[in-house]
């Protein structure tokens, strides 16, 4: 009965040091919010740029788990490129020793429940008065939750010290001591899918004398290993791409912490160089270990780095080799989102980006398909096989609209998975914004089709255009056509005033030549044209002049 006791306190104090360690990150993502963002731009830089993004945005996150799945996922949505995926990969493995330089620093040196009940109490009331801080009182409220967390798994582990014997003697096998360690860091962190909760468990064990400095050291290599286990089960079902930039991650963690297992004792030398203090074997209750391996991992992750860095090209190569392309390369019939979120930590703030990205796909399908149709007005206006010019064009648009459907049910769906984790307030505006212009888009592609059925109908029933006519729905085309360019290449970021006033210009435009273009309509009927043939005209010229409406609607959200 001592012995489950004793095994529910752990588990109790590990859940709770979990449940900060996501509060705080929600806090801190709430509080970056867009910003996020902005240091992803970084990325698109050089490849010192994608590791200073890696870190970043982990160091933000508290998760290289969650991390790295976002990279996954934004490989597979094509945001980075498996190139720059190795840069951030590098950098958020350096990012997650940040969690374990906290507990060293703070958890150890402090007395944890003097430091975290106050801290429970301050992010509380912070967090739900009504103040713009809010964000604030959340970190600090799990920041608390997190050292009150640790200082249950402190005060748990010393009754350990008797009871697990075995353990000592596992301590002392040399170097079989090190590749157990290595294997109970991996087990761990591949149970609790957070190398951070189990870095925190191994520092409290060490510091409580159950295992030794060397063998923690061990562990601390494995749980590099068993945070990749996420990274693998984000990349079932992505595309190859997604599946290279798992394989990257995986690959570097292993061959990273073979080399400390063989190097183990220089490498600790480095750290024992670099650190103050000297860790004396069989000294327990000293703030010198966990501080000795925090400066461990972040020395290991660091070296690990430097030594992959000049091979980016060669290991991205290596990878890709490993991995093949997909033969079939046939563009899917459907539209699948596929996002698997970290079990830990969540990313929501990161998960806005992925689908703004979706989103600007979104508006090339509704790009193409206009253009599609220019292409069939200019057709008819030169080609002497009309039936030829528009053949197959309705069964076309209409696949394109069925994906378009697909698109706005999925990423509808996703946005609104996002808003139900912890958002600041820019980001449920941005949210809904991003909703009111999916359904623009899809229903843009409505009105494409719609236009792929009139033309159709024009050839089929002979109602043909005018030569007059259909010269001038050209300028009024090419009108709409530069709308359709400047929302695409602009979604995702704000419009700058000149960008809103050209959008007030190209409305204003449309309107004038959809106005012209009916009245000349009407004029051709009262002079004895062909009623069913104008009217037809007319309708398409309105569908055309609501293309231009969705896109000043979406013009002017981004201008907000």
């Amino acid at each position: 009965m001592a012995a489950i006791a004793i095994v529910l306190k752990i588990a109790g104090g590990l859940c709770l040091f979990l449940y900060g360690m996501k509060v705080m990150s929600d806090g801190i993502q709430q509080a970056a919010g867009d910003r996020l963002q902005r240091v992803l731009g970084l990325v698109t830089g050089n490849r010192l740029a994608g590791v200073l993004t890696g870190f970043a945005v982990t160091a933000i996150i508290q998760s290289s788990s969650a991390t790295t799945v976002m990279v996954v996922s934004f490989v597979n949505a094509g945001l980075l490129t498996l190139t720059q995926s190795i840069g951030v990969i590098m950098g958020a493995n350096i990012g997650t020793t940040v969690t374990a330089w906290i507990v060293s620093l703070v958890g150890f040196s402090l007395n944890l429940s003097s430091l975290a009940l106050p801290a429970v109490g301050v992010g509380f009331i912070a967090g739900v008065i009504k103040w713009k801080h809010r964000n604030l009182g959340e970190v600090i409220l799990g920041f608390g939750l997190l050292f009150l967390g640790l200082d249950f798994l402190t005060n748990s582990m010393p009754s350990l010290e008797n009871k697990l014997d075995f353990i000592a003697g596992l301590s002392g096998l040399g170097f079989g001591s090190t590749l157990i360690g290595a294997g109970a860091g991996l087990a761990m962190t591949m149970i609790t899918h957070s190398s951070s909760a189990s870095t925190a468990i191994m520092l409290t064990m060490a510091f409580n004398g159950v295992i030794t400095y060397e063998m923690a050291a061990a562990m601390i290599l494995g749980a590099n290993v068993g945070t990749t286990i996420d990274a693998a089960l984000a990349a079932i079902g992505t595309k190859t791409a997604a599946k290279r930039a798992a394989l990257v991650h995986v690959l570097f963690n292993l061959i990273g912490a073979v080399w400390a297992i063989i190097f183990l004792k220089p490498l600790l030398a480095l750290v024992e160089l670099l650190s103050p203090g000297e860790v004396v074997p069989g000294m327990v209750q000293n703030a010198l270990i966990p501080a000795h391996l925090a400066m461990f991992h972040t020395v290991f992750n660091m070296v690990n780095t430097i030594l992959f860095f000049p091979f980016v090209k060669p290991f991205a190569a290596l990878v890709s080799f490993l991995i093949k392309d997909d033969k079939a390369g046939a563009e899917p019939e459907h539209y699948s989102l596929v996002h698997k979120s970290g079990s830990i930590q969540n990313t929501p703030e990161l998960n806005i980006i992925r689908a703004e990205k979706e989103i600007r796909d979104m508006a090339g399908i509704a790009s193409a398909m206009y253009a599609r149709i220019s292409t069939a007005v200019g057709a008819l206006k030169e080609a002497e096989d009309r039936e030829g010019a528009v053949k197959g064009l309705a069964a076309e648009m209409k696949e394109r609209e069925e994906y378009a459907d697909e698109m706005r049910e999925a990423l509808t769906a996703f946005l609104i998975e996002c808003t139900r984790e912890q958002l600041n307030s820019r980001s449920e505006d941005r949210v809904s914004q991003l909703i009111r212009i999916i359904a623009d888009l899809e229903d843009m592609t409505d009105l494409c089709f719609g236009a792929a059925l009139l033309l159709e109908r024009s050839v089929r029933k002979n109602q043909i255009f005018k030569e007059k006519e259909m010269a001038a729905l050209v300028p009024y085309l090419s009108l709409v056509e530069n709308f359709l360019t400047l929302v695409r290449e602009h979604l995702g970021r704000r419009l700058s005033p000149e960008e809103t006033e050209y959008a007030s210009f190209l409305e204003e435009k449309i309107d004038e030549s959809r106005d012209r273009l009916r009245k000349l309509g009407r004029k051709r009927i009262e002079a004895g044209a062909d009623v069913k043939t104008e009217l037809l005209f007319i309708d398409l010229v309105r569908r055309i002049e609501q293309l231009g409406d969705y896109c000043f609607d979406i013009a002017e959200a981004l201008a907000r």
